[in-house]
């Protein structure tokens, strides 16, 4: 690949559709924000039930002052591009695009959640499997540099505890649109294999206890408008809390992004993907009904 990987971005209805290629080629980006060896060069725009037509012009306004060429036409939209970041806040159309996206054979990043639920999830992960596809999902929760120094420290919690807000959406379910974050802190401190979910909520949100294998737990706190990420990694005799930078997360992301467009390789997989939206469909499931959820195997 290219020495400056030319980026497309799919979707213009999140404020991530600024803030990445902001970092990429902002001139007034500070220095420590700054990820290097990417440009974006295209973007589609279309509207979803997450924002509006003032929005929409007002950043579109922001990328072409960047250089970002904003089409309504997909074809036109992939045409110059060696990597595609599908940047759609609304995850009812992350299927929708993704299947449009195939047959590009280039890398993709489906910003968070993979998905609105798990069967479209699993369908976008078994069509990379069985054609090839590089693709990556996650939050920049993941990337966190406190959390990650914590999983260091506690390489296997037998408890985990994280905190976050839980968001209002327009459309569709809070869990899965906005507690997305928290469930990918808790999958990239407990790996792969939680059992089941079973979440209460109250008035001031809702609170998941996830079970996993060997009496090992996660606790998942998520409140409404409170947006700040923390928690505990605890194993037998070994106790680290952690804070998350949110001045910082966006880059720790596309450093990620952009380590995986050029070399195919990342430091989590489409299986943890695949995991953190078994575990928002479980855990919506279980606060619509009160019942514990077991996750799809």
């Amino acid at each position: 690949m290219k020495e400056e990987i030319r980026v497309a971005l799919i979707g213009l209805d999140t404020s991530h559709s600024v803030e990445f290629p902001r970092r990429m080629q902002a001139p007034d980006c500070p220095e420590q924000l700054r990820v290097e060896g990417l440009r974006a060069v295209s973007c589609l725009r279309f509207e979803t039930p997450f924002t509006n037509k003032q929005v929409l012009d007002e950043r579109q306004k922001q990328l072409e002052a960047w250089g970002i060429r904003v089409t309504e036409d997909f074809d036109e939209a992939v045409a110059d591009c060696d990597a595609i970041m599908l940047e759609i806040n609304d995850p009812a159309y992350h299927l929708e695009y993704f299947k449009k996206c195939t047959g590009l054979n280039k890398p993709i990043f489906i910003d968070k959640p993979l998905a609105d639920n798990y069967e479209n999830g699993k369908a976008i992960y078994d069509m990379a499997k069985e054609n090839g596809i590089k693709v990556i999902s996650s939050s920049a929760l993941r990337f966190s540099q406190n959390l990650v120094d914590a999983c260091n420290k506690v390489e296997r919690p037998t408890n985990m505890y994280c905190y976050g807000p839980l968001g209002i959406p327009p459309v569709g379910s809070g869990i899965i649109w906005y507690g997305v974050h928290c469930f990918e802190m808790l999958e990239r401190a407990m790996g792969l294999g939680a059992v089941s979910v079973d979440v209460k909520k109250d008035n001031a949100g809702a609170v998941a206890v996830v079970e996993y294998p060997d009496k090992r737990r996660g606790i998942v706190e998520l409140t409404v408008g409170a947006y700040t990420y923390g928690g505990t990694l605890r194993a037998e005799n070994n106790n680290v809390s952690y804070i998350v930078d949110n001045f910082m997360f966006y880059t720790e992301e596309l450093r990620e992004v952009c380590q995986f467009f050029r070399t195919g390789e990342a430091s989590f997989s489409l299986d943890d993907a695949l995991e953190v939206m078994n575990l928002l469909d479980a855990a919506d499931k279980s606060y619509e009904t009160g019942r514990p959820v077991k996750l799809k195997r």
